[in-house]
């Protein structure tokens, strides 16, 4: 029986079910990656309703991405385990159920908790909604899928502080998890009705216990070490090192067992395919990029240009857009047979020249400089992730291909972790250089800085302020410019940075083979 289903001719959906089918996946797949930074502008609020500190309440971020990244390798196994369609139904009524949880939470370590369950849930609804999509197109038309697929990749993290700082300002901090219950609920209800389970799909006899045991400590502990790294000041703390050591002999295990054994919980033999490994590669690259300017942007207009928190998210929507917009015009230029390793290299290429406009920003910099930037960060993402998504997944079939795409998925969110920390390595480091630069320019034997404290002290005596505190208010506003300043100059030099490293990727695409009238034999998963 299972010969025959192997050997079944692949039917697609068609019509409105294909289109309901698509839509519940992808609403799916951005509801996981909205709240991965929905609750980011909202912590403050957080952690005085529930008595946290600022460390603790990071906790609410790190849980979900710690279950999160856990569990998208496991996802194509546990999808054969319990069948696509049961575990895709329930992967949404655990995240639906968890947010209601979350909403309700009085205390920090319920909060953590739920949004830990919340991000096992999310987890199965990223790689598994995005088979779904890929598994209702023809592979001719793979393309045209991971297009469908990209577009909520970007909309997800781009829409998530907007939209948490809307709610949050207008209602309160609990309305960012309740805003996904009914939207769970029609999403539980059109998966069991359309969804089906994965044509050729076996049910595995044994579960690599060991392996999964490996994976959540190798993984878990690496988002830890990336998540907590800049607060805990790297290894001057115990407890990063303790838990980089368990990452590595977690990591180390889990290869040595997964390359013995005849029914890994993860396939990763299939790193043996060239273009998945170095499509994972890019995807890495691809996370860093995505999560890393999702991450510095904001940050640069709030503390550098005095933005508010829901003026900065809004101002993101537009070159989301932008993305979303492109995204089928990249999949149509793929279908037609253009080369992705062209598209990809101009998707660099743009990128690089939208991260170099950063660079220059002022202080005198507004909403009108960025706009035309914001453009470009939209185009070079889309031309870039569509090709780099299908060229990873090329010749593969059936449960590879399931497996293939929940590797992908797992790099790319590790590559964002990576990112974060590493641009916060980068800005923590130079603001304490430009900052040494500058603070010795301001004394009193330098006569630029000297007649800027005396006027200001001057005009603050005129406002009333006795002498010596109208000099403390000098000193102290100048200190406050001194800090957007180095700032501003910290940010561009990221800006830069990333810009830099972005062209590191042009030689990785030429190493990527790519054979034009080959044809990806894949399996259809309906």
């Amino acid at each position: 029986m299972e010969a025959t289903n192997h050997q079944l001719k692949p039917i697609y959906p068609t019509g409105a079910t294909k289109w309901i089918l698509i839509l519940t996946a992808i609403t799916c797949a951005v509801l996981e990656l909205i709240d991965t930074t929905v609750v980011n502008v909202s912590l403050r609020e957080i952690s005085g309703s529930i008595g946290a500190t600022t460390t603790e309440i990071a906790w609410v971020i790190t849980a979900y991405a710690i279950s999160n990244v856990i569990i998208i390798p496991l996802t194509s196994m546990l999808s054969d385990l319990f069948g696509r369609k049961v575990y895709f139904t329930m992967s949404v009524l655990i995240f639906t159920f968890s947010s209601l949880m979350c909403g309700l939470s009085t205390s920090l370590w319920m909060l953590v908790f739920w949004r830990f369950i919340q991000g096992i849930g999310g987890g199965g609804l990223l790689s598994t909604g995005q088979s779904i999509i890929v598994g209702a197109f023809p592979p001719e038309k793979i393309a045209q899928a991971n297009a469908i697929f990209g577009m909520g990749i970007i909309m997800g993290p781009t829409f998530g502080p907007s939209l948490g700082g809307y709610i949050t300002d207008h209602f309160s901090w609990h309305w960012i998890f309740f805003v996904n219950i009914p939207v769970g609920i029609a999403a539980a209800l059109l998966s069991w009705n359309y969804v089906t389970d994965r044509i050729g799909a076996i049910k595995p006899k044994k579960i690599d216990w060991f392996g999964i045991l490996f994976l959540i400590v190798a993984v878990g502990s690496l988002q830890f070490v990336l998540e907590e790294g800049t607060s805990k000041d790297w290894f001057e703390s115990t407890e990063i090192v303790v838990f980089t050591i368990l990452a590595l002999t977690g990591l180390i295990a889990f290869i040595l067992r997964e390359l013995r054994i005849d029914y890994p919980a993860v396939n990763i033999r299939l790193y043996k395919n060239y273009n998945l490994a170095m499509g994972s590669l890019m995807n890495f690259i691809l996370g860093f990029l995505l999560f890393g300017t999702v991450f510095m942007f904001p940050l640069f207009a709030q503390i550098s240009l005095g933005w508010t928190a829901t003026q900065t998210g809004v101002f993101m929507i537009p070159s989301a857009l932008c993305t979303a917009f492109a995204m089928p015009v990249v999949g149509k230029l793929l279908t037609s047979g253009k080369n992705p390793k062209t598209i990809i290299i101009i998707g660099i290429l743009i990128t690089f020249i939208f991260l170099m406009m950063m660079s220059g920003s002022s202080p005198d910099s507004n909403q009108n400089n960025f706009y035309f930037p914001f453009v470009l960060r939209g185009l070079g993402l889309a031309f870039m992730m569509s090709p780099i998504l299908s060229l990873a997944v090329a010749g593969l079939q059936g449960k590879d291909m399931a497996q293939a795409i929940g590797l992908a998925n797992m790099i790319r969110q590790l590559g964002g972790a990576v990112g974060i920390a590493l641009i916060n390595v980068f800005l923590t480091h130079k603001n304490a250089e430009i900052r040494g630069s500058m603070v010795g320019y301001v004394n009193e034997y330098n006569n630029v800085s000297a007649d800027r404290i005396s006027a200001m002290a001057q005009n603050f005596v005129s406002k009333g302020y006795s002498t010596e505190d109208a000099q403390n208010l000098a000193y102290k506003t100048i200190e406050g410019a001194l800090f957007k300043q180095q700032a501003l100059v910290g940010y561009d030099h990221g800006f830069f940075m990333v810009g830099l490293s972005i062209l590191l990727c042009i030689p990785i695409v030429f190493l990527i083979k790519y054979k034009k009238k080959a044809k990806s034999e894949i399996i259809a998963d309906h």
